[in-house]
């Protein structure tokens, strides 16, 4: 479940008031930033996404439709703007300390481990890397952002046929991509 924010804040940003949108540029900072460095694999880049959402996002705050939550709204735009960037982008193939990291992170036993930003570009880089660019975006949102199959529709206009077929075949590449590395039998 996303996190949402307060209407009577949303109302104060669409009459120019900075101070409730900062509100929501705390509030929203870190799930965007989090979408933005899985879909890249670039934390740089990463928070180029970040500022460019919420510069979108208070130039166009009268476009924004209440029967959606803001959380959606933004994931909305913070996706197409990753799609836009992967395009102009090369997407980088793993090196081999981003290989290394992987195996790190996954003989790890510590269930309660996170990662950091650093090591989940190289293992999206790893993991990800074959991926299309709808399929990094619905991957990401459902296995590693956890939006249920509603939200994603809402954010990447798909329909739940789209979102399932994309799904699937990230999961079957990114399953072949584990065997490639050892981590998996046929």
């Amino acid at each position: 479940m996303m996190v949402q924010i307060d209407s009577k804040i949303i109302e104060s940003c669409r009459h120019g008031d900075t101070c409730a949108f900062r509100t929501v540029v705390q509030t929203y900072q870190p799930m965007l930033y989090s979408l933005a460095v899985k879909m890249l694999a670039n934390q740089e880049e990463a928070k180029d996404i970040v500022q460019d959402t919420f510069i979108k996002a208070w130039q166009s705050m009268d476009s924004f439709d209440n029967r959606y939550s803001l959380s959606t709204w933004l994931y909305t735009i913070a996706s197409r703007l990753c799609i836009d960037r992967i395009r102009k982008l090369s997407f980088s193939e793993p090196m081999p300390q981003d290989i290394e990291v992987f195996h790190g992170y996954v003989s790890d036993d510590n269930p309660e481990r996170q990662l950091e930003s650093s090591e989940w570009v190289s293992v999206i880089k790893v993991l990800a890397g074959k991926l299309s660019n709808k399929q990094r975006l619905v991957f990401t949102l459902s296995q590693l952002e956890g939006l249920d199959s509603k939200e994603i529709t809402e954010i990447t206009g798909m329909d739940a046929g789209q979102i399932k077929a994309n799904l699937s075949m990230a999961k079957k590449s990114i399953r072949e991509q584990l065997i490639k590395l050892g981590y998996e039998k046929d």
